[in-house]
C-alpha cells in the first residue's frame, strides 16, 4: 500500500512517502499549487491512502482556525480522489523536522514525522 502523507501550509504543501512493508519513509516533494495539483500527483503514483498533519492547540488539544482550514482542504482531497484519509497530531513536527539533517525541505521533514507516527501508532 502506497501512503502519502501531508504537511499542510498556505504556501506550501509537504509530503512524504512510504510503501507498507518496506519500513522507509521517503521524501516526496513540495507542491506550491493547490488540491489540483495534488490530485494528479496522487493518481499517478497510485496512493493509497492518504494522512494529513492536524494542527491542534498545545495546551487545550482543541480544534483551531488552521484546524478548521485543514479538514477542509483534506473533504476536498477526499471528495476528488475517493482516498481514505487519516489525521494525525502534528503537534511539534516542525521542531523535529528542524532537528534532522539533510538537504530536504522543513515541510518535507514535518510531513516524514507526520508519517512516521502515523506508522509507530498503527503498527502496535
Amino acid at each position: 500500500m502506497n501512503i502519502l502523507a501531508i504537511d499542510y501550509g498556505d504556501k506550501r504543501i509537504g509530503m512524504a512517502w512510504a510503501q507498507t512493508g518496506l519500513d522507509v519513509i521517503l521524501p516526496y516533494g513540495l507542491i506550491k499549487g493547490g488540491v489540483k495539483e495534488l490530485v494528479s500527483l496522487i493518481k499517478k503514483e497510485h496512493i493509497d491512502k492518504l494522512v494529513v498533519g492536524l494542527p491542534v492547540g498545545l495546551e487545550s488539544q482543541e480544534e483551531n482556525m488552521n484546524t478548521k482550514k485543514v479538514r477542509k482542504f483534506a473533504d476536498k482531497l477526499k471528495k476528488e480522489t475517493g482516498l481514505p484519509i487519516e489525521f494525525v497530531d502534528e503537534r511539534f513536527s516542525s521542531a523535529q523536522a528542524d532537528s534532522m539533517g539533510g538537504e530536504v525541505s522543513r515541510d518535507e521533514k514535518a510531513a516524514m514525522v507526520i508519517l512516521q507516527s502515523y506508522l509507530d501508532k498503527n503498527q502496535s
